[in-house]
């Protein structure tokens, strides 16, 4: 009887022992709480879990063009990710995930114990996959009692707000995998260039084994490591009781088999980084590098392609020339070439020759969008977007505005003119335009001036009464030039400065019938969601020329390239309809040639950023620089389209005149 009693009185005793410790934790817990409640996630905050992103560029028939991103991260659904990628994962980092309330009570007990007895508190962890990714999600990693504290209870507030599913899509959409991949999409395209739903078992135990320290067992640069994790991890499979030790044994016979990304260096950088300054001005940084836009442009990929060889053998070549015909000994030498510090010896200089620079902007004249943009020969070397933000002397590629003010106001291609010389006065000075040439032709015909682009034509046509400088500046701003214009005789010639840009939406209102389409190059951008920030098919427009007067010029502007200052194209083999303008400024500081189609309206531009002279026998002209370019890249650009002539409107009569 004593031993019984003595025994219930044990029991109880022990029964009173738990009560008193269970109270006792409870105390305890409430007291962390409310000191560290206030540190903790708020329901808002863990209802409204949203990862850094990857904002993607796309062209207009869906290619990437362009990612920005601080961390490389791609969101996949639970649904997408293999069973046994799960596997290893639990196997690995918490094998009692579905059984836990965010937080193991045994494993902690056991770091506990382990930690007292080394008298370091924070030497071993025991962090379940709820408590890791609290951690990754709300807290700093620096290893402190008070953050684990806050760690376990954002966990248990982890657990009651999400499905055990949810947290480990969470965990693996989040973690950190080295090589700039966050989440185990980016981390499968990095090390295996494929998604992550397609991941063998022996991909997923590499990527797993990466979790416990990316660096070391990089795959990539250090394999034999990589190799030696996975075959933990295999390890942690057969003791997880998800794999066989027979399976497990073959497996670990296999080589370690890796396909690495490669790298993306973007594809037209200029353009691409007009979308980022846009989206940057509009949305702000933050969302162009967090919040996982996607943008679809009006860029076609393969005529980029086009206008960047275009450009890039004509300017190679030009380059060329200039550097074999400029050596040292040569007077010139100076103005060709730049002094800049020397990278061997920081007390010395040397002088490099100057690259010449060169643009090239495609219009649809359909839709008014992009197609191909350059902004210079080589944005490594220079961001600077010459199609945008140069500010440039258009030389005769101005004359078809003053051209077209004459038209619009009465003025018929047959109407003669004098090319002969003359003297204007302007603030007590006297200027004495020439041709190109230093010659007169006397009598000509407006279309003949237009053809062989005389100055004296144009100069005597905007000083004409019915048209008028002001006037040119009033149809050049209706027509898409906003850059500064002075009304004065020598604007006919293309004396004020004007963007690449500014051009080329002014030529585009020939084909499009008068109807004045302001480029753009952004048709539709989705936040992470799919919902649509912004949708343009098309872009705005307005007509501001007749479509008869439109004609008229489309008309006269194709004699230009079939019998005039343009027909390069033609020698160079391009035989569809066209139309379009040489431009070439005094001192031979800027080549033009701005052309269209029905379907595509294309602008060049050559010269070099200081206004040096281009070529150095003699001057370069539009005809010679900027008209190959464009030719070479019109061919290509218009190889699958059918051909078209460019429509006649009604009212429009011809006749031949002899």
């Amino acid at each position: 009887m004593a031993l019984v009693y003595r025994t219930k009185k044990s029991r109880k005793l022990y029964v009173l022992i738990g009560l008193g410790l269970l109270i006792l934790c409870l105390v305890l817990g409430l007291i962390l709480y409310s000191i560290y409640q206030k540190d903790l996630p708020s329901l808002a905050q863990l209802h409204n879990i949203e990862p850094s992103l990857i904002t993607r560029v796309y062209d207009k028939n869906g290619i990437l063009l362009k990612e920005y991103y601080n961390q490389r991260r791609t969101l996949v659904p639970y649904n997408k990710i293999p069973p046994y990628l799960i596997d290893c994962l639990l196997a690995v980092e918490d094998r009692k995930f579905y059984d836990h309330w965010g937080i193991d009570s045994r494993r902690i007990l056991g770091a506990l114990f382990h930690n007292i007895i080394s008298f370091n508190l924070t030497a071993q962890g025991a962090s379940t996959l709820t408590q890791q990714l609290a951690r990754t999600l709300f807290l700093t990693p620096e290893k402190l009692f008070s953050r684990k504290i806050k760690e376990m209870l954002t966990a248990i507030k982890i657990e009651r707000t999400y499905s055990k599913n949810q947290i480990l899509q969470m965990y693996l959409n989040q973690h950190y995998f080295g090589k700039g991949a966050y989440g185990i999409q980016a981390a499968a395209q990095i090390y295996f260039s494929k998604n992550a739903e397609d991941l063998t078992l022996p991909e997923s135990a590499i990527l797993i084994g990466l979790l416990k320290s990316p660096t070391p067992y990089n795959p990539i640069n250090h394999p034999t490591k990589a190799l030696r994790r996975r075959n933990i991890v295999y390890n942690s499979l057969v003791d997880f009781g998800k794999l066989d030790q027979t399976m497990a044994d073959s497996l670990k016979q296999l080589p370690l088999v890796i396909n690495p990304l490669k790298e993306q260096v973007g594809e037209s950088p200029y353009f691409t980084e007009m979308v980022r300054q846009y989206i940057s001005k509009k949305y702000g940084e933050t969302a162009l590098y967090n919040s996982g836009l996607t943008i679809y442009t009006t860029l076609d990929l393969d005529l980029q392609h086009y206008a960047e060889t275009a450009i890039e053998t004509k300017l190679t070549q030009i380059q060329s020339q200039m550097e074999q015909a400029i050596l040292p000994d040569d007077e010139r030498y100076e103005q060709y070439t730049i002094e800049v510090p020397d990278t061997a010896n920081s007390d010395t200089t040397i002088r490099l020759y100057k690259q010449i620079q060169g643009a090239l902007m495609c219009i649809d004249n359909t839709t008014g969008g992009v197609l191909a943009l350059v902004g210079g020969k080589d944005f490594s070397q220079s961001k600077f977007n010459r199609v945008t933000q140069a500010y440039r002397q258009p030389g005769s590629s101005f004359k078809p505005i003053v051209y077209t003010t004459a038209i619009d106001n009465g003025f018929k291609p047959t109407d003669l003119f004098i090319d002969s010389p003359i003297v204007l006065t302007s603030g007590g000075e006297e200027w004495r335009p020439s041709n190109f040439d230093n010659s007169f032709r006397g009598e000509m015909t407006l279309r003949d001036g237009l053809r062989v682009s005389r100055n004296l034509i144009a100069i005597k046509l905007m000083m004409n009464p019915l048209v008028t400088p002001q006037q040119v500046v009033s149809y050049a701003r209706r027509m898409g030039i906003t850059s500064e214009l002075n009304p004065v005789p020598s604007l006919a010639i293309g004396s004020s400065e004007v963007t690449l840009w500014e051009m080329a939406t002014a030529f585009s209102v020939f084909p499009n019938g008068g109807i004045r389409k302001e480029p753009f190059y952004i048709t539709k951008i989705l936040d992470r969601y799919g919902n649509i920030l912004e949708h343009q098919e098309k872009a705005d427009q307005e007509e501001v020329l007749s479509p008869q007067t439109a004609y008229i010029m489309t008309n006269m502007l194709e004699t230009v390239i079939n019998a005039g200052t343009g027909f390069g194209a033609r020698r160079m083999g391009f035989k569809r309809p066209a139309a379009g303008k040489t431009g070439t400024t005094n001192g031979f500081t800027d080549n033009w040639f701005i052309g269209f189609t029905p379907q595509l309206t294309t602008t060049v531009w050559v010269g070099y950023d200081d206004k040096t002279t281009i070529g150095t026998e003699r001057g370069e002209v539009g005809a010679t620089t900027a008209l190959p370019i464009w030719t070479e890249f019109m061919k290509a650009a218009c190889a699958n389209l059918p051909p078209k002539e460019f429509p006649v409107p009604v009212g429009i009569y011809t006749a031949t005149i002899c």
